[in-house]
């Protein structure tokens, strides 16, 4: 929370531009301030200030769970449309979830865990509900994006990621885990440099 008149300041100004908080300009004069995500006049009250930033919570929030990057795609939750460039395709209630589904486990899903998921069905229960959506949805992909490779399937189930992607990130993962440990080597070293 700032009041507009430290935006006279031109290094103010541009640190407030580029900062990723939330920007609240309190101001004297009933107006739009660019890059500022809501303007509180004065005077004001605690209350005022308050409900104006439940407002851009509420509003930040509903932006950030509508729209999701899935690939290179976007998916628009709200409007229930699958996006890439200027093409989109209408999604269901129940194909938005199974994008979900799948986006956020990085391993391949089981019917069984789909339909418990997604349908509340027991783990028991005989239907082809899985297969009958995942058909539709990717016919629908690949008519209109040319992509046969949305959703994959292998024998531990149905996922989004080929196997490279995987082996990719435990790659980098093992890095990351190797880079650790050589710095946390380096620091006892160092440590025991120091005491000798």
């Amino acid at each position: 929370m700032f009041h507009d008149e430290v935006l006279k300041d031109k290094k103010i100004k541009n640190l407030i531009d580029k900062s990723d908080f939330l920007k609240v300009c309190v101001s004297n004069k009933k107006k739009q301030i660019p890059k500022c995500d809501a303007v509180v006049q004065l005077p004001t009250t605690l209350k005022e200030i308050n409900n104006t930033l439940e407002n851009i919570f509420a509003r930040k929030k509903f932006v950030k769970n509508s729209s999701i990057k899935v690939k290179n795609y976007l998916l628009d939750k709200n409007e229930k449309k699958l996006i890439k460039n200027s093409n989109s395709i209408i999604l269901t209630e129940k194909e938005v979830q199974l994008i979900e589904l799948l986006l956020n486990n990085p391993k391949p899903l089981s019917k069984e865990d789909i339909l418990s998921s997604i349908w509340n069905y027991s783990v028991d229960a005989d239907t082809h509900t899985v297969e009958t959506h995942i058909y539709r949805l990717r016919k629908k992909i690949n008519q209109k994006f040319l992509d046969e490779e949305f959703i994959l399937n292998s024998k531990d189930g149905y996922h989004l990621w080929k196997n490279e992607i995987n082996l990719h990130w435990i790659y980098l993962l093992k890095s990351i885990e190797k880079e650790l440990l050589n710095q946390k080597k380096e620091k006892e070293v160092s440590k025991e440099k120091k005491l000798i």
